[in-house]
């Protein structure tokens, strides 16, 4: 099989890698998902990763500190996923490139959409870090934002702990519903926090497709690249 897109945006949460320690990161599951992102990458694809900081600091949770204090650190924790994920990649021969989006010259590159597109044109893993370098705004956002600006055909929302969009948590809940197509309004309308509203309306004002699914089964990431009916697939009406 071929893959069904050419530029896509990968977005993995900072609890993605941190496997079953639940906090920083785990070398097996950070080695498997770059086992994954670099077989995307041999099949002719185009990959940019923006990736949270969960794992380290979740800077909303934290009410008793300034909230943009909060989340400049959780930014920072965003590098160091990054950081890590692109010594993975490099150490499995594929050349990466960790772009931030707050100044920080000495081991990372400045976020530079010309750049950034080039990189991927040259055959480069792109990595975007520190979110959109803005307070209260989340990583979804961040992903939402760098999607549209380099013109990726999808973003791939790769998720811990579920498989695909629910009516309610399915951990919780054994009769939850999971739905197999979505539109955007549908996601705002009911509720569902897969993303957060600002992120969801990016998505939805730019036409740009989303693909929810597990993160915890081997091989998804390849699979969804394939076109494979795996998780939630989510559009414009």
């Amino acid at each position: 099989m071929e893959p069904i897109f050419k530029r896509v945006v990968l977005k993995l949460s900072g609890e993605a890698l941190a496997g079953d320690k639940g906090t920083g990161i785990d070398n097996s599951t950070l080695n498997r998902i770059a086992e994954e992102v670099k077989m995307v990458h041999q099949a002719g694809v185009q990959v940019a990763i923006v990736v949270g900081g969960g794992n380290f600091w979740r800077g909303a949770s934290v009410k008793e500190m300034d909230r943009t204090t909060s989340d400049h650190i959780g930014m920072l924790g965003t590098v160091m996923n990054a950081l890590a994920l692109q010594d993975a990649l490099e150490k499995m021969g594929v050349v990466t490139r960790v772009q931030s989006a707050i100044d920080m010259k000495q081991i990372a590159e400045p976020y530079i959409r010309r750049r950034a597109i080039r990189h991927l044109e040259k055959g480069r893993v792109v990595i975007f870090a520190a979110g959109s370098g803005n307070p209260y705004f989340s990583t979804d956002t961040a992903a939402a934002l760098r999607a549209a600006e380099i013109e990726a055909e999808v973003i791939l929302l790769a998720k811990k702990g579920v498989d695909g969009v629910y009516d309610s948590d399915p951990n919780i809940n054994k009769d939850a519903e999971k739905f197999d197509k979505l539109n955007y309004i549908d996601i705002l309308n009911r509720g569902l926090g897969i993303m957060d509203s600002t992120a969801t309306s990016l998505c939805m004002d730019n036409k740009i497709p989303l693909i929810v699914f597990g993160i915890d089964e081997p091989g998804n990431i390849y699979n969804v690249v394939l076109g494979k009916k795996i998780g939630t697939h989510v559009k414009e009406d």
